[in-house]
C-alpha cells in the first residue's frame, strides 16, 4: 500500500476522532446550561428540599449537571419495578450534589438500579481475615465503575430528610467519588488547595476519635457505621457534611475544612 494512502487513512482517522470528541464537547456543555422543566425543579424541590437552602447560582449549576446525568446514566428497575420521573429526579439531584461545584464527575458510571425497598445480596462479605457467606439485607451498594444500587424507599426518605444524617444516595456516590482516585480508601482526588497531610490528619483524627467515643459507649455526630473503615467513614462524613454542616463545622472545625475544599461547597452558610 502506498504510504501516501496510508497517511491519507490516518489523517482522516484522526479528523474523525477529533470531530467525535468535539461533538462530544458541545453536547456536554449544551447539557450543562439547559435547565430542568418546571415539572422536574418542582419535583426536585419537593423530594429533595436541601436544595432550596442552596445559593441560586449553584442550583443553576446543579439542573445542568442534572441534564448531564439524566444523559449518561440509564435507570433500572430489575425486579419489575416501574421507574418514575420523580425517582429519576430525586436520585439524580443527590447524586449531584456532590459534585455541584466541583470538577469531578462519574465518569464510568452508566446504570443505577433501583429496587422498591431494602435488597438482598448474595456477595460474600469480609471481616477481616474471615469471610462469611451468605445475604444480607441492603439499602444500597456501589460498585467502583458502576452500577449504583438503590432502594427507591431508603432514597426516596434520605432526600426528603434533608437534617437526619441519614442518606443512601450521598452514601454510595460518595464511594463513586471516593473510587476515582482509582481506589475506595477514604483518600478521593484532592483539590489543589489541599495537601495530603493534612487531609490525612484531618481524616485519621476524626475516625479515631469517632471509634473511641463509640467504644466508651458515647453518641457521635458522623453515624456509627462510620467507624467500620476509612472509606465508610469517608461516605458517612460527606452525608454529615451535607446534612448537619453547622455541627460538624462547630464540633471539627478541621474535618469541615478539608471536605468544603473537596467539594468546593460550605453548606453551613447556606440559608
Amino acid at each position: 500500500m502506498s504510504p501516501w494512502i496510508v497517511l491519507i487513512a490516518l489523517l482522516l482517522f484522526a479528523a474523525f476522532l477529533l470531530f467525535r470528541w468535539d461533538s462530544k464537547r458541545r453536547k456536554r456543555e449544551r447539557l450543562l446550561a439547559t435547565p430542568l422543566t418546571a415539572q422536574q425543579r418542582e419535583a426536585m424541590e419537593r423530594l429533595v428540599p436541601l436544595v432550596r437552602r442552596m445559593p441560586s447560582p449553584l442550583r443553576e449549576t446543579l439542573e445542568g449537571k442534572i441534564n448531564l446525568f439524566f444523559d449518561q446514566v440509564t435507570f433500572r428497575g430489575p425486579t419489575g419495578l416501574e421507574v418514575t420521573e420523580d425517582m429519576k429526579v430525586s436520585i439524580a439531584a443527590q447524586a449531584c450534589l456532590l459534585i455541584v461545584n466541583s470538577p469531578d464527575w462519574y465518569d464510568t458510571l452508566r446504570n443505577v438500579l433501583i429496587y422498591p425497598s431494602t435488597f438482598v445480596t448474595g456477595r460474600d462479605t469480609h471481616d477481616g481475615e474471615l469471610v462469611r457467606e451468605g445475604s444480607a439485607p441492603m439499602l444500597g451498594e456501589s460498585w467502583a465503575r458502576g452500577p449504583v444500587v438503590l432502594s427507591w424507599d431508603g432514597a426516596l426518605q434520605g432526600g426528603l430528610d434533608a437534617r437526619d444524617g441519614y442518606n443512601v444516595v450521598f452514601h454510595e456516590f460518595a464511594h463513586q467519588l471516593d473510587a476515582l482516585s482509582g481506589t475506595t480508601n477514604g483518600l478521593p482526588r484532592l483539590r489543589k488547595s489541599q495537601t495530603f497531610a493534612g487531609w490525612e490528619k484531618a481524616m485519621l483524627d476524626a475516625y479515631d476519635r469517632q471509634r473511641e467515643r463509640l467504644e466508651r459507649g458515647e453518641r457521635t455526630l458522623i453515624d456509627p457505621y462510620g467507624a467500620t473503615n476509612h472509606q465508610e467513614f469517608f461516605a458517612e462524613a460527606v452525608v454529615t457534611f451535607l446534612e448537619k454542616s453547622r455541627e460538624l463545622k462547630s464540633q471539627d472545625p478541621a474535618l469541615y475544612s478539608q471536605f468544603a475544599q473537596l467539594l468546593a461547597l460550605d453548606p453551613a452558610e447556606w440559608e
